[in-house]
């Protein structure tokens, strides 16, 4: 029973339901509409949010493992983009010489 008392959701509540006020904003909508060409999904926010405050009040099994797919979900989905550049292991061997801003343009 002990152990079942000290889990915590990953987020406050109201992290779920700022997330999911933010995500049906009409601003990201148009941002997102923009960038993707398609309209977001806010679903999992709002039920991520409900599955929190039934978590908070009754301590259920199934809201809680509910939180803890939705979570793994969204951080393998994080994990699955490439960055856009490659880190550097070490810095070029030139990093030391001054720029060229005193040259023209060619």
């Amino acid at each position: 029973m002990a152990a079942r008392d000290t889990w915590r959701p990953p987020r406050d509540c109201r992290d779920y339901w700022a997330e999911w006020k933010h995500c049906i904003s009409l601003r990201n909508r148009f941002h997102h509409y923009y960038t993707h060409g398609t309209a977001p999904v806010c679903q999992q926010w709002k039920l991520d949010y409900k599955n929190c405050k039934d978590w908070e009040a009754n301590m259920s099994k199934e809201a809680k493992e509910a939180l803890r797919q939705s979570e793994k979900s969204r951080l393998e989905e994080r994990l699955n983009h490439s960055p856009v550049w490659t880190l550097r292991r070490k810095p070029p061997p030139d990093w030391y010489l001054p720029l060229d801003t005193d040259k023209p343009k060619q």
